[in-house]
């Protein structure tokens, strides 16, 4: 049922709890349409879900803790890129300590050793909201993993390195132009198969999957594309929230490689879609676990003036 303490109650989420849930999500102060149900549950069967609603003694929703479980440990959700508790703008330092200790007592009492926590960057936050990290810290949570991305500050960018300025006006040259496009399937394939040539791997996403979510999301989830005489040559595939227009895929071809389409697509969101937005941020550019650093990825992104953000990564035994 849940645990209750003098300050919080702790919950396991039900599926009548839905309109609940995401209705906190959009009110909180550091939550995405990523945790919002019909994004969290387009894959899960591939999860065990265990996700968390925590009230106050007087039976407000005060958090929300998307999670997953694997035999005896819980996870920040795995199906999200970033996690951790999900807050109002009424929670404290304080209260947020209370609502490790009771979130901890609650998932010792359901046979639950150990927690695998995903920090939220602060460009997503709404408003400050780093309380979870101090919680972390005073609770002995081990720092078990940091991957470090790149985002522009959009309101006083940096200028771009000279090479991506003589990229976007190769492109420019070339007659590449940029436009917004609903051709998913398309652009999956050029996304496919550099994926597959460059790095060997997939999109996390299958095409039924990310074509099902850029229609429940419509305002959030868009595809740029660079064509020159129809082909597609590059592309990325937005998501866009609040304060952040985030590259969740990047694609650039052969042809794109050789006319600089790509550079000339992100300069194109950075300068004129999302010019009023605060952060356009590139992911990450790390592997194995944060430790090493893909240098020729990220030089890329730095040169458009992005700067480094971290995802940080805790295990902290219950």
């Amino acid at each position: 049922m849940g645990r209750v303490s003098g300050m919080v109650i702790v919950q396991k989420y039900k599926s009548e709890d839905k309109s609940l849930w995401d209705q906190f999500v959009q009110k909180s102060k550091n939550g995405t349409f990523l945790f919002f149900r019909d994004y969290m549950e387009y894959h899960e069967k591939r999860f065990q879900d265990y996700s968390l609603l925590i009230y106050d003694e007087k039976r407000q929703l005060i958090a929300l803790f998307p999670a997953n479980k694997k035999d005896n440990i819980i996870y920040s959700h795995e199906g999200l890129t970033f996690g951790g508790f999900i807050v109002g703008n009424k929670v404290t330092t304080e209260i947020v300590l209370s609502i490790f200790c009771e979130t901890k007592n609650f998932l010792k009492k359901n046979n639950i050793n150990k927690m695998i926590y995903k920090c939220i960057p602060f460009i997503y936050h709404k408003y400050p909201a780093e309380e979870d990290q101090y919680a972390l810290f005073v609770n002995d949570a081990c720092l078990v993993r940091r991957d470090v991305s790149t985002a522009i500050y959009l309101p006083e960018r940096y200028a771009y390195q000279e090479r991506r300025m003589r990229a976007v006006k190769k492109a420019i040259k070339h007659g590449v132009k940029v436009k917004k496009s609903e051709d998913y399937n398309a652009f999956w394939q050029v996304l496919t198969e550099v994926l597959y040539s460059q790095h060997n791997t997939t999109p996390v996403h299958s095409i039924d999957e990310i074509i099902l979510l850029a229609k429940r999301f419509k305002d959030n989830i868009k595809l740029y594309i660079a064509t020159l005489d129809e082909r597609i040559l590059a592309g990325t595939v937005i998501f866009e929230n609040d304060k952040v227009a985030h590259t969740q895929y990047l694609a650039n071809s052969e042809e794109g490689r050789s006319t600089g389409a790509l550079d000339l697509v992100i300069h194109y969101l950075v300068t004129e879609v999302y010019k009023d937005k605060i952060y356009f941020d590139f992911g990450i550019s790390n592997e194995k676990q944060g430790r090493f650093l893909n240098t020729g990825l990220i030089a890329q992104k730095e040169g458009f003036g992005a700067r480094a953000v971290v995802h940080d990564f805790y295990s902290l035994d219950i």
